[in-house]
């Protein structure tokens, strides 16, 4: 229990309902701030601790100590929010499934130093804990197989234990994991990775990478055309025992 956020709510004279009514979310949103590692999204805290007439640092302590990028935080709380996670990618493992050396090789190539990596290493492992809490999102995950084949940073042994990874990840209750067959024609997944957040009141948040910035897409019409996109793509993948079918040998294949 945050005691803090709970001391400060009742101090203030305030309810979960009547706070969720000033910000404009769902008051089960707002009571979820008030367990251990929930943070209200950068845009929400500022407020709601001027609301309570408190610092956030005296709120939520660990927001000042986090390790991933300042750009990647606002998708990071809505990450922790979400009650499901939809994600395609193209090229990489996602995230939330990467081993720690796995994570280490997709940074090989950038101008980082050991400790930078370090840093964005353990943010990205940090994340995965929002699959194996109580109550976790819902997390489905479409790859396509190029993934499976391509050797990261060129170690058979890496991509074995990454691999066999994402077969335990993928028997998870909560975790469905699709892969589109490397024969497969030309589809919508080819251009490029996305992710769709659904929040407890509904909403629906998209975050779309690419070679140049990450972006959150909040408006209606663009994440009609990523639901859209997703179903195209979910459609091309293998149902979930035949994909966990080829997960199992492409890791056999590489031992």
């Amino acid at each position: 229990m945050n005691h803090a956020f709970v001391a400060a709510l009742a101090e203030a004279g305030h309810t979960a309902e009547s706070l969720a009514g000033h910000l404009g979310v769902h008051p089960k949103t707002v009571a979820r701030w008030a367990n251990p590692g929930h943070i209200p999204q950068s845009r929400h805290r500022a407020t709601v601790a001027s609301i309570l007439g408190q610092h956030p640092d005296a709120l939520w302590p660990d927001a000042s100590h986090r390790r991933e990028p300042v750009w990647f935080r606002p998708w990071v709380d809505i990450e922790r929010d979400a009650v499901a996670l939809r994600a395609f990618q193209l090229a990489w493992v996602p995230g939330l499934l990467q081993t720690e050396a796995y994570a280490r090789a997709t940074f090989i190539g950038q101008p980082l130093t050991p400790d930078e990596v370090a840093n964005l290493v353990a943010a990205r492992m940090d994340r995965q804990a929002i699959l194996t809490r109580e109550r976790g999102p819902l997390f489905v995950a479409v790859v396509d197989e190029q993934i499976l084949r391509r050797p990261a940073a060129g170690d058979r042994q890496l991509m074995a234990a990454q691999l066999s990874h994402l077969v335990a990840w993928a028997e998870l209750p909560n975790v469905q994991l699709h892969v589109v067959p490397r024969d497969t024609s030309t589809y919508p997944g080819l251009d490029g990775p996305f992710t769709l957040a659904e929040l407890p009141d509904g909403t629906r948040v998209g975050h779309v990478d690419s070679q140049a910035r990450a972006q959150i897409i909040e408006q209606a019409s663009e994440i009609a055309t990523l639901e859209r996109r997703w179903e195209r793509i979910r459609g091309e993948a293998l149902p979930r025992g035949r994909s966990l079918d080829l997960l199992r040998e492409a890791a056999a294949a590489w031992t």
